[in-house]
Order: C-alpha cells, then structure tokens, then sequence
C-alpha cells in the first residue's frame, strides 16, 4: 500500500498501555507529549509494522468511551470502525493508504476516526469525540419528520412508512390502504374563534385518530386540516370501510374546547393497495380523487376510488384551463332576466347572469363552471368583470332600469370591492342608485363586522343592496335586523313548493307581509306559471322574476325589448339553467 509498509498488520499492539510520545527510530520531547495531551482530539500514530506508537491522553480516554481500555488493538479499533460502516475489515485495511474518515461507536458514544498516511511512517489516527453532534443530528432527523402540532408523522415520513408497505406489498402479497382524511366545518371555527382553539380541535383530532388504528398503522398529519391513515395488512376492502366509517363517526362526534362545545365532520377518500395502485404518488392521488367526490356528495362521509374519478377529474383540469384563459379570450357573456313590478306591470330592471361560450363545447351552464371558479380562486377577478360589464350595459339601456349583480363571499372578503364598484360606476357613467348588489347569507356569516362595514360603505354610495335566496338559510331574520336590505328575493324552491306543499304559500305570505313592515321590496324567483303568478300577486309580493317573464335575454335582444317599449315579454315556461 502506498505510503505503508506491506507488513502492516491489524493484530499488532504496543509494547505497553502507557500512550508514547516516541516511535520508531526517533524520541519525541516530552514538551510535545504534553503538547498532544493538551488538544481536546485524541491522536493515535501507528507504525509500519502495525505497532502503536503515540497514543495520547484525549485517545485513550475516547477509546475508553468504546469500551476499549488501555491502549488498543488496531484490530479491535477497525472491528468498531466496521460496525459503524458496514465495510469489511480488509477495505478499512486498503483505505488506510489514503485519507478517510469513519465513525466508530459503541457504549452509546460516537467517535469519528480520521485516517491520514504519513509516508515512511504509518499511520495517524485523529479521534474527536462526535456523540452530542450525532444526537442532535438523529433529533433534528426526528423532528423534520414530525408535524411539530400535533406530534403526529409528517408527509415526509408518511411516505417513508407507505413506501415500506408497498415493498412488503411486492415481497409478501401483503396489502394496505391510505385513508385521505379533510375535516369538514374547520375553517370557520378557525376563523371565528381563533388558531389557539383550532390548534387545540386538531390536536383532540389526532388523538382520536390515534386511538382508532392498530399498532402497524399510521397517521400522518400533511396540511393544515387534512390526516392521512395508513392503515396495513389490508387483505379486503371491509377493512378499510370499516375504518373509514369509523374515522366520518368518531372525528364527527363533538369537542369541548376551552369551555365552547364545537362540531365538525370529516370527509375520507381511500385508495387501495395494490388495486388502485403500486407506489406511493398514484396511491396518494387516488384517494385525493375519492376525496373529492366525498365532498361532492355532501360531506361527511367516505369514498373509494373508482378509476372513473380519474376520467372525470382530467376533464375537470381541461374546463380549469380553459376558464383561466376564458377572460382574456372576451368567452364570457351576461344574460338578463327582466324583474316585473305588479302594481303597473312595467319592467323594473334586470338580473345580470353570466353565461361561458366555449369555442369547442358551446354554452356551459354557469352551474358546472360557477362552483369551479370559487374552487379555485378565479371567482374574484370573474365577478369584477361582471360588476364592470354589466355598469356598461345598464348605460345603454333606453330605460332607467336597475341592474342587479350577484357577489360571491369571496369577492367580499376581497379588499378591492368597493373600489371596483366606484371604478366601474365611473367610466360606465351609471348613477349608483341603478346598480344592485345581491348577496346570499354566505356572504354575511364570514365576518358579520367587516361584512356590515362594506354594506353601509355601498349603501352610502348610493347602491342598492338585496338579500338573495332569503329564507333558505339559518339566520336570515337576524340579518335583516343588523342591516337594512333594499329588497328581498325570495327563493324559487318557495314558488315551485306553491302548488304541492301547504307551507309554500304560507311562506311567501310571512315574507311579504315582513318586506311590508320593513320598507323592503319583495321579488319572488322562479316564477313559471300564470297560476304561481296569481298566488304570488295575492300574497302581496312587489315584485316578480321568473321565465313566465322572460327568459334571460342576451344584450342585443334585452335592447330590442326595451326599445319596443312592451309592458313586458311573454316566453314559453322552460327550464332555467341559471
């Protein structure tokens, strides 16, 4: 070996336990034996002949650490060494005529070895002490691979543990399923109540997650609200159908929380191994698309994967593209539905609608694209188009009709809204009185204070502002005592019930009568038949909207209805898609 003589032997010790401060053919000072003492690493110098020939204090208390007294064996050392590299005795050997470093430890101590050849001479050893570093190392290991929350794994050891069950899925047959847990109802008590009580409701989630799985299972936590369980040994689907209607029940169950009793729910997609997939991504995706769909079918309950998901979600993404790209392109349009006051039976204004005209896929219902664009976030820059283009139109109408747009929460919570009305307004040239913002109680049961603060900006104004889908939600009354709507629209479900429930009319009747008593006008949806018409008139509503009116009308056609200067349209009673 370069550097070492071709005798060097592993077995070889020195004469004696004491360390030297001499070697072979010539005598070190005992200033420098004291020098060598003095550093904190410990040096070791073995000879040619495989002999110790220094071994100072510092080695010979790390060696003692390992568990080898006295001064050692070079072949006890590199025993050690190998442990701790998983190299054969004999490579460690050949490395010794180069520059290397191992670790050797024993005894729960870890000292790193460095070998450095010294021509003619043999071999100097340099031994630092390591233990602290290793351990804050294998720490700081640990806890990147925890959610430092709830102490639960995190994505990066979930994939650790699901890409050990897929390789004892490949060696033994033996299967495992990832259940894709999001809660249901976080956000809001998140939101309203504060991160110290969400942090506290995700912690009694992971608790109860826990306390429902085997011990070869896992749970992750990988976002904000969403757990994964890796559930092993999974051999048929019950199993992991049993789990997963386990985890809807016992995470739905309710929370007692700083003293506040808190309910949410849960919603699982789950993915099979090796049905649904081999690796860990396709697994993972998988039972995201089941999760999907969960949602999709109203929350609160679980979902496997069905390879049509796939399909259906790849032709979601396409319609995702397309819409991003959809506003630059001028695709979208608005429709107007006509609103009928009944006293004189003369237009009152127009509902704005938006309508997609797809190059390739025609007209698409604002049902399949609306809830998309919430999705996804491109609800917001949508419906400053619509403010801005409906302003526009309400400008050339020949009449003074008002035009009513509907606001999506999102676009409240956007800072923006005021400012795009006034912007819209102003290069329109629209009088703000002409311009109507609907709103759902969605919009108000985000931030009831900074909701109520953008209403009375509106209102100052001079914009009219209307509750939509009045009576279809928990706290309608209340809103109308915290904030003076100009209208009520009363939901069509109420008209269509008319004719088959009792309480239809009755309904109608209550929320007329309570418009009356408020100085609000009342608008009745949906109204299709002259016999809904008749009750809905009798009832005491002002106001009608419905395709027994007309259907929503494109620009060009809405004009020529204006400019006619009919009463209003009569149109065949059709489907409304709107």
């Amino acid at each position: 070996m370069p550097g070492l003589s071709p005798g060097l032997s592993p077995d070889l010790a020195p004469d004696s336990g004491r360390p030297r401060a001499d070697g072979p053919g010539r005598a070190a000072t005992p200033r420098l034996a004291r020098g060598l003492d003095a550093v904190r690493h410990g040096f070791l110098m073995i000879d040619t002949r495989g002999r110790v020939a220094v071994c100072t204090g510092p080695a010979l208390a790390l060696l003692a650490r390992l568990g080898l007294d006295g001064a050692p064996s070079l072949r006890r050392l590199l025993r050690l060494a190998r442990a701790g590299s998983g190299l054969t005795i004999r490579e460690i050997v050949t490395r010794l005529g180069a520059r290397a470093v191992l670790d050797v430890a024993a005894g729960g101590h870890s000292v790193q070895v460095e070998m450095h050849p010294v021509p003619d001479e043999g071999v100097a050893l340099v031994l630092e002490d390591v233990s602290a570093r290793r351990a804050a190392e294998s720490r700081a290991h640990d806890l990147a691979r925890l959610d430092p929350l709830t102490g639960l794994p995190n994505r990066l050891q979930l994939r650790e543990h699901l890409d050990a069950a897929l390789g004892r899925l490949q060696r033994t047959g033996e299967g495992c399923a990832v259940l894709l847990v999001d809660l249901d109802r976080f956000k809001p008590v998140n939101d309203t109540l504060g991160h110290p009580v969400g942090d506290a409701l995700l912690h009694k989630v992971a608790d109860r997650l826990r306390s429902m799985v085997r011990a070869g299972d896992t749970v992750a936590r990988i976002g904000g609200d969403e757990f994964v369980v890796l559930q092993a040994g999974v051999s048929a689907p019950d199993e992991a159908q049993a789990l997963a209607r386990r985890v809807v029940d016992l995470v739905g169950r309710t929370y007692m929380i700083e003293g506040q009793l808190l309910s949410i729910g849960a919603s699982v997609g789950v993915a099979l191994a090796p049905a649904d997939g081999y690796d860990a991504d396709r697994l993972l995706k998988n039972a995201d698309l089941a999760l999907y769909r969960a949602k999709l079918d109203g929350r609160g309950t679980f979902r496997f994967f069905e390879p049509a998901m796939d399909a259906r979600m790849q032709a979601r993404r396409r319609l995702e593209l397309d819409m991003r790209q959809a506003l630059a392109r001028r695709e979208f349009q608005l429709h107007y539905q006509p609103q009928l006051n009944l006293a004189d039976e003369r237009l009152v204004g127009c509902e704005a609608l938006i309508r997609w005209r797809h190059p390739e896929r025609g007209l698409v219902s604002p049902l399949d694209f609306i809830p998309l664009a919430e999705e996804i976030g491109l609800i917001v820059p949508i419906g400053e188009w619509v403010i801005r283009q409906a302003c526009r139109d309400a400008a050339s109408w020949p009449r003074p009709l008002s035009v009513a747009v509907n606001v999506s929460p999102a676009q409240f919570k956007s800072d923006r809204l005021v400012e795009t009305i006034v912007s819209a307004l102003s290069h329109a040239g629209l009088p703000a009185s002409r311009l109507e913002i609907e709103i759902t109680e969605g919009v108000l049961l985000q931030d009831n204070e900074k909701t109520l603060h953008t209403l009375h900006r509106l209102r100052a104004l001079g914009v009219r502002v209307s509750m939509d889908d009045f009576g279809t939600g928990y706290s309608s009354l209340s809103y109308l005592r915290a904030f003076p709507f100009d209208k009520i629209k009363i939901d069509r479900s109420f008209v269509s019930d008319m004719e088959d429930k009792a309480d239809g009319e009755a309904i109608i009747r209550a929320i007329a009568g309570l418009g009356r008593s408020l100085g609000m006008t009342t608008v009745a949806e949906g109204v299709e038949t002259a016999e809904q018409l008749r009750r809905i008139r009798a009832e005491g509503c002002t106001d009608v909207q419905g395709y027994l009116i007309s259907k929503p009308l494109p620009p060009d056609d809405l004009l020529r209805l204006l400019a006619a200067g009919s009463p209003f349209p009569r149109t065949p009673p059709v489907s409304d898609p709107s």
